[in-house]
């Protein structure tokens, strides 16, 4: 019992030192990078933030899988958990923080990406494991994903909805203990290039901790180690997509806040595995075991979800609002009842 309770509290540690690093930090060090690298709001949501605040899930893959022992099911469950955490519970919010219309062109970019990155997805989990085939697939398509979001302004011309930075009004919020320790690690704030490297380190060291106490954690309690990815730890690494969406939802960029939760799944599924698998694979010569009921079953969860969340959207005539919020999590929450049940 004591270890079970010192492993929860490390995880737990590990999930609000996440949150502090990317909501005083990062978002931060990132919108100024976005701002130097002229990039329109969904352009930086889609590439910029959720390279960065998908950083847990990319190193917790490469930690799992390349770790003695196949623990290749913490990498891909986490994936597949943190991808359904992001477009239901994070969308949900999004929804419900500040109605939005959102403008069509990019998120029909993102979608249509998303949709042939779950496709290859399910691809690999249906055969049984992931080849250098696999791998090469999914770092094309995120190479051509990026062209695309970087072109697509020109090719379908759109009104960028999102704030200008010089507008943004900042509150000023009293230091408490954690975030006078995570400070600690950081340089001034103009130096913001070097805070956003800082914040990788910091966020890859927590993420080694988290796949080490989720192995411990599910060996303690018997369960399947892809359970407890596709749920508390998809969840704990998604914190910095969820705070990084809903600080921008609430400034008004609902285009980029949606970009990013959208664009953070794009990022985890093809490099968040495809990175770690290919890099795997050529030091060993193995393919990753994608076995395992649970993430067949969730993967196809989350492929029906992403048709719901579009069908929802063309319904609604691209608005997102307090009605499309308790849809998208009342699925997220009917998915954890799902997994719940089926211990």
């Amino acid at each position: 019992m004591f270890d079970l309770v010192l492993s929860a509290a490390a995880m737990l540690l590990c999930f609000i030192l996440l949150a502090r690093i990317v909501d005083k930090f990062f978002v931060a060090s990132l919108d100024r990078i976005s701002h130097d690298w002229k990039l329109s709001s969904d352009a930086a949501g889609a590439t910029l933030m959720a390279v960065g605040s998908s950083a847990p899930e990319l190193f917790v893959a490469l930690f799992a899988v390349m770790r003695p022992g196949d623990h290749d099911a913490i990498g891909i469950g986490s994936i597949v958990g943190s991808a359904l955490f992001n477009l239901l519970a994070i969308g949900g919010l999004v929804a419900l923080v500040r109605k939005s219309t959102l403008t069509w062109q990019p998120m029909f970019r993102d979608i249509l990406f998303y949709f042939i990155a779950v496709a290859l997805l399910l691809w690999g989990i249906i055969d049984g494991d992931f080849s250098i085939a696999n791998s090469i697939a999914f770092l094309t398509l995120y190479v051509i994903y990026v062209f695309a979001v970087v072109r697509w302004k020109k090719w379908f011309p759109y009104k960028d909805n999102g704030r200008d930075h010089t507008e943004e009004e900042v509150e000023e919020e009293k230091p408490n203990l954690v975030d006078r320790f995570v400070g600690l690690f950081f340089p001034n704030e103009k130096h913001y290039y070097w805070i956003f490297i800082i914040s990788i380190l910091l966020i890859a060291g927590m993420s080694w901790v988290l796949v080490e106490t989720a192995i411990h954690v599910s060996h303690i309690l018997d369960i399947p180690e892809s359970i407890i990815a596709l749920t508390v730890l998809a969840a704990g690494t998604s914190i910095p997509d969820l705070i990084s969406s809903l600080i921008v939802a609430k400034q008004g960029r609902g285009d980029m806040a949606i970009s990013n939760a959208i664009g953070s799944n794009i990022f985890d599924i093809l490099v968040g595995l495809g990175f770690p698998f290919l890099l795997v694979i050529l030091i060993s010569g193995r393919t990753i075991e994608a076995g395992g009921q649970n993430l067949e079953s969730s993967s196809i969860v989350l492929f029906a979800s992403l048709i719901a969340f579009t069908i929802l959207l063309l319904v609604k005539r691209w608005k997102i609002n307090w009605f499309t919020g308790v849809v998208l999590l009342g699925l997220y929450v009917a998915y954890l009842a799902r997994e719940i049940i089926l211990l």
